[in-house]
C-alpha cells in the first residue's frame, strides 16, 4: 500500500468520525460545504444522474462505454468501491477515463476536510463533494453521477439541471431508510427528477411507475420510458434496440445476463436524451468494451484455481429481492446451455432480506454455503444458513470463505459444479482481492 493510499484510508476514517451516523438523509450539509468550495456542482459538464435499486452501476458503466466509444471524455462517480477507495472516481482522459491517482485524491480529500472545519458531515457526503470538486476542475464532455442510496436526499442530488435523470428498476432495498413499500421507495428515487429536465425510465412495476409518473407531472419532466419510447431486448442472442432514431441490431453485450440488455438500452436512451449523438458503430463498440466488476463476473484467478478443475465460477454482488430475481434468471440461462450442479457461496449484511433474495433460487436446487466476511454488519453465517433452509435450500454455515472453497472441493459431483459467489458487494470486494483482481 502506498503512502498516499494510506493517507486516503486515514482521511476517510477521520471523516467517518465527523458524524455519528453512517447515513443521515439531508442536503443541508452538502450545500454549506459546496458553497465554501465555490459551488463546484454548478460548474460541471453535462450530468447524467442515475438512480434505481438494481442496475444503476451497470447502466452507468454502459453509458460511459458508449460515450467513450463515440469519442467523448467522461467523469464517473460510483459507489461502493470493491477493493480500493479510488474506484469511486474515474477522471476523463485521452483514450478513456482512468481511476483517480492516490496523490490527487488525497490532496482533494484533505482540502475538503480543511474547508469543512470539523463540522458534522457524513463520510459519503464529503467523498461526494471531493468528486464534484475534481470533476469541476478537470475538463470533460460529460459526468455520470450514480446515486448512493435513494435519490431525494442523496448527496449526489445537488445538481440543479442535469442533462438527464435516469431511474433503473426499483425494488425493495434499504427499507429502514427509504420506506417499506415499493411506492415509498419509488418516491425517493423519483426525487432526482428536476423541473423541466428529461428523465429516462427503465422497466418498472406498475406501482413504481405510477409514482414516477406523478413526480414527473409535478416537476414537468418529460419521461422516456422503456417499452413505450424505446425498446431493448434479446433476439436470438443479439442485442436489439429501437427508438425514434431507428433500430440497432448488434452482438450481445460483454456483460453477462439477459438483464444487461435492458441496462444497455437504458444507457443508450440516457446518452441520446442528454444530447449526445450515438451511431450504431459506437453502440457496438460500447457493448463490447463495457466493464463492470462483480456483476455476473466470471472468475479465473486464484479463487477459481482453488476449486475443482473445470468449475464454472461466477461472482455477483446482488443482495436484494430484485437482484436475486435477475441473477437466478441468468443462472437458468447458463444451465439451459450447459447444465451443472449449482453451489452458492453467500454472505449478506444484516440490513438485507436474505429470504427475499434466496427465494428466487429455490427452483435451481442449489447447495448454499454461508460465509462470514469483514463488513461490521455482516450477517452471521448460521443466520444466513437458517434463512436459506427456510427458503427450502440445502445450506451449511462455514467459518470462513476458505472453508467454503474447501467444501466445494470435497464434493463428488458428476460434472464440475457451477459456483456462484453472491449476496453482498462487500463480500465481492474481498473475493476479488483474494482472486488477484486489480481495479483499472
Amino acid at each position: 500500500m502506498t503512502v498516499a493510499e494510506t493517507s486516503i484510508t486515514a482521511i476517510v476514517e477521520r471523516l467517518a468520525r465527523l458524524h455519528p451516523k453512517l447515513i443521515d438523509l439531508s442536503l443541508d450539509r452538502m450545500f454549506r460545504a459546496l458553497s465554501r468550495l465555490g459551488d463546484p456542482h454548478l460548474a460541471l459538464p453535462p450530468v447524467i444522474h442515475v438512480a434505481g435499486t438494481n442496475g444503476k452501476g451497470s447502466t452507468s458503466a454502459f453509458a460511459r462505454a458508449f460515450l467513450e466509444a463515440s469519442g467523448r471524455s467522461v467523469h464517473v462517480y460510483t459507489s461502493p468501491h470493491l477493493v480500493r477507495f479510488n474506484e469511486r472516481y474515474r477522471l476523463a482522459a485521452p483514450g478513456g477515463g482512468r481511476l483517480v491517482d492516490d496523490a490527487t485524491l488525497a490532496e482533494v480529500l484533505l482540502e475538503v476536510e480543511r474547508v469543512n472545519a470539523g463540522e458534522a458531515i457524513t463520510q459519503f457526503e464529503i467523498t461526494t463533494i471531493a468528486g464534484l470538486v475534481m470533476f469541476a476542475r478537470h475538463p470533460a464532455d460529460a459526468v455520470i453521477l450514480e446515486v448512493g442510496m435513494g435519490g431525494r436526499f442523496d448527496a449526489t442530488n445537488v445538481v440543479p439541471r442535469p442533462a438527464v435523470s435516469v431511474i433503473t428498476p426499483v425494488s425493495m432495498d434499504h427499507a429502514d431508510y427509504l420506506g417499506d413499500t415499493i411506492p415509498k421507495i419509488a418516491a425517493e428515487k423519483a426525487g432526482i427528477l428536476k423541473r423541466g429536465r428529461p428523465a429516462v425510465i427503465a422497466r418498472q412495476t406498475p406501482e413504481a411507475m405510477a409514482v414516477i409518473e406523478a413526480a414527473a407531472a409535478a416537476t414537468r419532466s418529460r419521461l422516456l420510458v422503456s417499452g413505450l419510447d424505446w425498446f431493448a431486448r434479446s433476439e436470438h442472442g443479439r442485442f436489439v434496440y429501437q427508438d425514434e432514431e431507428g433500430l440497432i441490431d448488434a452482438p450481445p453485450p460483454r456483460l453477462a445476463g439477459v438483464h444487461q440488455f435492458e441496462n444497455g438500452g437504458t444507457a443508450i436512451a440516457a446518452v441520446r436524451t442528454a444530447g449526445f449523438a450515438l451511431d450504431a458503430a459506437a453502440i457496438e463498440r460500447g457493448l463490447q468494451t463495457v466493464s463492470w466488476p462483480a456483476r455476473l463476473q466470471r472468475l479465473t484467478g486464484r479463487v477459481a484455481q482453488a476449486l475443482p478443475a473445470g468449475a464454472d465460477v461466477w461472482l455477483d454482488g446482488g443482495h436484494n429481492p430484485g437482484g436475486g430475481e435477475v441473477l437466478a434468471e441468468a443462472i437458468r440461462t447458463l444451465n439451459a446451455r450447459q447444465p451443472r450442479p449449482l453451489v452458492m457461496i453467500a454472505g449478506m449484511i444484516s440490513t438485507k432480506d436474505p429470504r427475499g433474495f434466496l427465494d428466487h433460487f429455490r427452483a435451481l436446487s442449489p447447495v448454499l454455503l454461508a460465509v462470514p466476511f469483514g463488513y461490521p454488519a455482516a450477517l452471521p453465517a448460521s443466520t444466513l444458513a437458517d434463512a436459506a433452509r427456510a427458503a427450502e435450500i440445502d445450506a451449511t454455515a462455514c467459518s470462513s470463505f476458505d472453508e467454503a472453497l474447501a467444501a466445494v472441493g470435497k464434493r463428488a459431483d458428476p460434472v464440475p459444479p457451477r459456483v456462484l459467489i453472491t449476496g453482498s458487494l462487500y463480500l465481492a470486494g474481498e473475493v476479488l482481492a483474494k482472486d488477484g483482481w486489480e481495479p483499472a
